[in-house]
């Protein structure tokens, strides 16, 4: 099957990562249903951006369970009440897609993926409403339905007839819902649903969306009267106070019963997933008996709880507390984390498979407190995800975040040792940007497959030696590698040398024996030793 493969679903996690967070304010202001809270757009972006990280990480060559991460991504990451419809959404699609994508035409694979996702959707959710991105989607399938009748048509043609659809039928949202008619706005879900069909046509053609979805009417929503009254239903009357969002490991044949516990006690009931795990989100009053209903059925983890009144009252004072710098850096051991905390970062742990996700980095960045905040992710892909989180908080939090382009660990250590706080922000920013850049990095590590390196082949149990990101050594013992590896980074002078001893060489041994030739050989250059507890890599270099 040529016409679609991984690479493509590549595309579109970009595009449309990238096109939600540039209508993801647009999209927050149209946001008056089923609460006014001004979120949509960035529980939609977070979600996608979610599933995106997720398949970024992916690096097998089974297009299947390429798509299963990315849908596995957007389910576990998904946000608010549009988010976990878009979850389910994915799935569906990406399900249908991998069943017949080899076997049948791929135009009608697509258009009946669409069908079986807008189906999913009005499934999950307690009680469907028109005038939402459900019948958005519905008119999506519909018109791709119709377009696939024609046995010439392409995939990009489906797509095509299918985001020009959904477009149409946003138009007529406020027709069919009469608060979004009282507030002069198209459906905010629904907007966002049109953004992402016209990031996936794109994805196929290489060509924006003609005729591109007009903006819509987007207003300022102002904050309802009421909030901070003690009037917590001023923003609905009758409407209930809280969101609950869990997710649940439980039976698929737990779940029926579960949806029957939760639609009493609330609204805007969605869950989604399958496999074992599940995506709770619901509107209630009694937050405890949306949660024990999630014991009943199962076990319920990462539950977040939102007070609608006191979101919504601080949208409108969210800057009011913010103050001072905060360093957020991303730690792949346990002791690079207690380095990191000891100079005074925010620390998120994590390894080479285990990367901060762009909603996890936002978090963090809103959780500092500060006006300022300055992000140290030690990792190429987490620079990715850590621009991202920068975007959103400067864009929606007014918060000035400077990323610092470090791809190593022991670049963020340069870089961290010289923060002053009590500096201008852009000075301090620039002097921690030039020492990361000028801390010339290396590392051992052991091969675990067989191989082709830019240093000759190697085979399993190997040692390889690395500099810059690249490798330059192939050894049979780690010593060896490291040693001509510091060689080379020396090389270009420096007065300081920095050891982080990994998981692999926790007793210190590989450390000391670098730090004794180190010594011996360039007895005027100071060196330093740390216990980082990294996975992958036994020994961490640099030369500043």
């Amino acid at each position: 099957m040529t016409e679609v493969k991984l690479d493509l679903f590549r595309r579109f996690a970009d595009l449309a990562t990238d096109a939600l967070a540039s209508h993801r304010e647009e999209i927050d202001a149209l946001n008056v249903f089923p609460v006014p809270d001004s979120d949509t757009g960035t529980n939609l972006y977070l979600t996608i951006a979610a599933a995106r990280d997720r398949l970024r990480e992916f690096t097998g060559d089974d297009w299947r369970e390429g798509l299963r991460a990315f849908s596995r991504g957007a389910l576990l990451g998904a946000r608010g009440n549009s988010g976990v419809i878009l979850a389910e959404i994915i799935g569906a699609l990406l399900r249908r897609l991998a069943q017949g994508l080899d076997q049948e035409r791929a135009a009608a694979v697509f258009a009946d993926a669409l069908r079986n996702a807008a189906n999913a959707a009005y499934a999950a959710v307690g009680e469907p409403q028109e005038g939402t991105m459900l019948s958005v989607l519905r008119a999506a399938a519909d018109e791709a339905e119709t377009c696939v009748e024609d046995e010439t048509a392409h995939t990009r043609d489906v797509m095509s007839a299918a985001a020009g659809a959904a477009r149409d039928a946003l138009s007529h949202t406020p027709e069919q819902l009469p608060a979004l008619a009282a507030a002069g706005v198209v459906d905010a879900g629904g907007r966002g649903l049109c953004v992402l069909l016209d990031a996936f046509e794109t994805a196929l053609t290489g060509r924006r969306p003609s005729p591109q979805a007009p903006a819509a009417s987007t207003p300022h929503i102002p904050i309802p009267t009421g909030l901070g009254t003690g009037d917590e239903h001023a923003l609905e009357p009758g409407g209930p106070a809280y969101e609950v969002m869990y997710l649940l490991d439980a039976d698929d044949a737990a779940i029926p019963d579960l949806r029957k516990s939760l639609q009493p006690l609330g609204d805007s009931l969605v869950v989604v997933g399958g496999e074992g795990i599940w995506n709770v989100h619901v509107h209630v009053d009694d937050v405890g008996a949306a949660i024990e209903a999630g014991i009943s059925a199962g076990h319920p983890h990462r539950i977040h709880v939102t007070h609608f009144a006191e979101q919504i009252a601080g949208q409108a004072h969210r800057h009011a507390n913010r103050s001072g710098r905060a360093v957020i850096a991303f730690a792949a051991g346990p002791g690079l984390a207690e380095l990191f905390r000891g100079a005074g970062a925010i620390v998120i742990e994590g390894g080479p498979y285990r990367r901060p996700t762009t909603s996890e980095l936002l978090e963090a960045v809103t959780a500092s407190g500060a006006e300022e905040v300055i992000v140290l992710p030690n990792d190429t892909p987490t620079r990715q995800s850590a621009e991202a989180a920068a975007r959103t908080a400067e864009d929606d939090l007014d918060i000035s975040v400077a990323v610092i382009p470090t791809r190593t660990q022991v670049q963020g250590l340069a870089a961290i040792a010289v923060h002053e706080p009590g500096r201008k922000f852009d000075k301090d920013v620039l002097e921690m940007t030039a020492t990361a850049r000028h801390a010339r990095h290396g590392a051992v590590t052991i091969s675990n497959t067989r191989a082709i390196t830019m240093a000759g082949p190697c085979m399993p149990g190997d040692a390889l030696g690395v500099l810059g990101g690249d490798f330059v050594k192939v050894g049979q013992d780690l010593e060896g590698c490291a040693t001509y590896v510091l060689a080379r980074l020396i090389g270009g002078g420096g007065e300081l040398v920095t050891l982080v001893s990994g998981l692999e060489d926790a007793n210190g041994e590989l450390a000391d024996a670098v730090a004794t030739w180190l010594a011996a050989n360039h007895p005027t250059v100071d060196v330093m030793v740390y216990d980082g507890g990294q996975e992958r890599y036994p020994l961490l270099m640099s030369v500043e």
